[in-house]
């Protein structure tokens, strides 16, 4: 995947903005800011890595590491900004379809921040493609392909 920088007159996002577009909440919210976004197409996210993370606390005593899994799920949500960001997905779900071609290349620790890029490259109806890179420090630590559908919420919940 082609590097995706924040460009001068970036499109930002605090927690309380994405907080607009995504209905993951604590402790499944995993971005803390949006650095710039452009809707339908692509976004670029920050995750500050602390300590504190509840995950940590079982994944590893001794020798924290992020879960891959999580690593993903906040790919996804940078993903989900840029395609919910479109007024026609005002109020809509991003749903995981799947996951392709995942690849950690370094652990994800306390102290580490993650910059979250995913540009959207296909979309057929409310199903589309994502591709998606989580750096540290300007270095890969995961890349995947990450599928997912847009969908209404359920009016019976």
């Amino acid at each position: 995947m082609e590097k995706l920088t924040v460009r001068q007159q970036a499109n930002t996002l605090q927690a309380s903005e994405i907080a607009q577009i995504l209905p993951h909440r604590y402790p499944f919210a995993l971005v803390d800011r949006i650095l710039d976004y452009e809707p339908g197409q692509w976004a670029i996210g920050r995750k500050c890595v602390s300590v504190n993370e509840n995950f940590f606390c079982g994944h590893f005593p001794g020798q924290p590491v992020m879960p891959g899994v999580l690593i993903l799920e906040a790919l996804a949500q940078v993903g989900a900004v840029a395609v919910l960001a479109e007024p026609e997905n005002k109020g809509k779900l991003a749903l995981f379809g799947g996951v392709k071609n995942a690849r950690f290349r370094r652990q994800v620790v306390p102290g580490d921040v993650l910059e979250l890029q995913c540009r959207l490259v296909r979309r057929v109806g409310p199903v589309g493609i994502g591709e998606a890179v989580a750096l540290v420090d300007g270095k890969p630590a995961a890349q995947a392909e990450l599928t997912f559908a847009i969908q209404a919420p359920d009016p019976q919940n």
